[in-house]
């Protein structure tokens, strides 16, 4: 029998109690899963490629999280998704859902992925009750102006981010 591989992609910027939610969740639906973290200069991330890699890394062999590490890989990307995938051999490709205004944008980003390669799926998670309001974008507004973000994301990654947020970054 084939290897199921998926991909779970994303900016991850940064990583989220949210997002290590779907990756345990993911990880059960994958013989192998890669975590796919883009450069996404477009949306203009508040942290490097280099550091959101970092604090992926430490997410993912955090004992922690209780992931088996031989199933799951990090890699970055910054080429279309479907390229990517396609080079990984990966046959689905797995996105979190928080809500319906999330779900607009990733049917419609399913459809066309579809049409760029209809052998590749597009598997739905739905956000865990308590991870629901979490998003990236959200921490980075809390943690800017002061606000306590500790519950939704990890210690490390609340340290680096109040480092970054008390140098002016």
């Amino acid at each position: 029998m084939a290897k199921r591989i998926g991909v779970y992609p994303g900016t991850f910027d940064p990583v989220t109690n949210g997002h290590m939610d779907i990756i345990r969740r993911a990880s059960l639906l994958a013989d192998q899963l890669i975590i796919a973290v883009s450069t996404n200069a477009g949306k203009g991330p508040l942290l490097t490629i280099g550091e959101r890699m970092s604090l992926m890394e430490a997410e993912l062999a955090d004992p922690r999280n209780g992931l088996e590490h031989g199933r799951i890989e990090l890699r970055a990307f910054d080429n279309l998704l479907m390229h990517f995938v396609e080079e990984m051999g990966a046959h689905f490709i797995i996105r979190g859902l928080r809500a319906v205004s999330d779900f607009e944008y990733e049917f419609q980003m399913a459809g066309m992925n579809a049409r760029l390669d209809p052998n590749v799926e597009t598997v739905f998670l739905m956000a865990s009750e308590r991870q629901q309001f979490i998003s990236s974008r959200f921490i980075k507004e809390i943690g800017r102006l002061g606000g306590r973000i500790d519950e939704f994301v990890s210690p490390r990654v609340n340290d680096y981010l109040k480092k970054i947020f008390s140098d002016g970054r």
